[in-house]
């Protein structure tokens, strides 16, 4: 290695440096902002609208490393795990019906607006379908890139502003119109000021094996959202097991919300489409439909069984695990249910939507795609 490369690459590491201090101050100033304006969810959505706004204003490059987003959904994974019980799994088991079919509704109401969507942009039906399908973003891309005629690009924007819309509108309505009748009737719900007063440093070390052990074997094996699920079955399995796990101090809830909100933040790119102002509130409107109509299941799901609207809501909102579940924390609602109803969805749209997919726009191989006309 010559002097002029080792100084370029010291260079570029300084350059790297200076770009993760950048933006975690960013994402830091944006958490005590929406915490001083009493806003929800002010350690996810305040780091995620700061960075996404100084971003796009001031057109610096920022660096925010996926370790940290990996980082970030472990803790609230593991603390998901720790409000599962024995009597929860008991409920989980009982309400699978529930969830195929709240789960089928979901993706039948968005595959219905697909195809006005597809009328009024001309964005071809299997972008549609893949753009409103209520899944995870990450998840939808890369579905998006296996179905015929699908444009992994008019997905994403699709999928983003559905997204956005999904962790703004939730929250908001879940702590401020239908949190006040949670209070003392969850099921099962985890104090997070609690401290690791449980068990010694063997136990806390060997729990910390196990789960990076499971987390392994769900990367290993390709398991939809590891970095997840890995920590939750662990303290899950756990904790009904009898085991006493320990629970988090609440400043690693606050590190997890920084560390996925900052992520969300970088991720958003408005211009990755031409035309984008075409498609953009469109977008938008569906994702308030979607969010409607799982408003309108939730109440169905509350009167048939003895859950708070809270959880019902959060169960069937189509957000993502990690965002559900900090909110079904902060407002207090079951957070082993809203989890359970969350993975049924995951894995519904990853291994069973797509085998329909592909027997419906798999077989047309002339479906032109349309990135280009919107």
């Amino acid at each position: 290695m010559t002097f002029s490369s080792i100084t370029k690459l010291t260079t570029r590491r300084k350059q790297i440096q200076f770009q993760f201090y950048e933006t975690l101050l960013i994402g830091i100033m944006g958490g005590v902002l929406f915490t001083l304006l009493h806003l929800p969810l002010a350690w996810m959505l305040g780091p995620l609208t700061v960075v996404f706004s100084w971003k796009l204003l001031s057109n610096r490059d920022l660096f925010w490393p996926v370790s940290f987003r990996n980082g970030g959904q472990m803790l609230l994974g593991y603390s998901m795990g720790l409000s599962f019980t024995i009597e929860s799994a008991r409920q989980i088991v009982h309400q699978l019906p529930s969830m195929a079919i709240i789960t089928i509704l979901m993706v039948g109401f968005g595959v219905v607006l697909s195809y006005f969507v597809s009328r009024i942009t001309g964005i071809n039906h299997p972008s549609a379908v893949m753009g409103t399908t209520p899944g995870g973003l990450s998840q939808m891309v890369v579905l998006s890139e296996d179905i015929k005629g699908a444009e992994p690009t008019i997905v994403t924007f699709m999928q983003t502003i559905r997204m956005l819309t999904v962790i703004f509108i939730v929250p908001t309505l879940s702590i401020h119109a239908l949190s006040s009748e949670s209070t003392g009737k969850k099921v099962s719900s985890i104090d997070m000021n609690a401290q690791m007063e449980n068990g010694n440093f063997i136990e806390f070390t060997l729990i910390i094996l196990i789960v990076l052990l499971v987390t392994s074997i769900a990367l290993r094996i390709k398991c939809p959202t590891p970095w997840i699920i890995g920590p939750l079955l662990t303290s899950a399995i756990l904790s009904i097991s009898g085991f006493e796990t320990p629970h988090l101090p609440s400043i690693f809830t606050v590190i997890a919300q920084l560390c996925l909100g900052v992520y969300l933040g970088l991720g958003i790119k408005v211009n990755m489409l031409g035309n984008w102002r075409k498609l953009l509130p469109l977008s938008f409107i569906t994702g308030i439909l979607i969010v409607g109509f799982a408003l309108v299941l939730a109440y169905g799901l509350h009167i048939l069984y003895p859950i708070t609207m809270t959880t019902a809501f959060l169960c069937i909102a189509p957000g993502g695990l990690p965002e559900m579940g900090v909110t079904a924390h902060t407002v207090q609602a079951d957070v082993s249910m809203v989890a359970a109803y969350q993975l049924f969805r995951v894995f519904f749209i990853l291994f069973i939507v797509p085998i329909f997919l592909r027997r419906i726009f798999g077989m047309h191989d002339d479906v032109q795609k349309t990135v280009n006309t919107v």
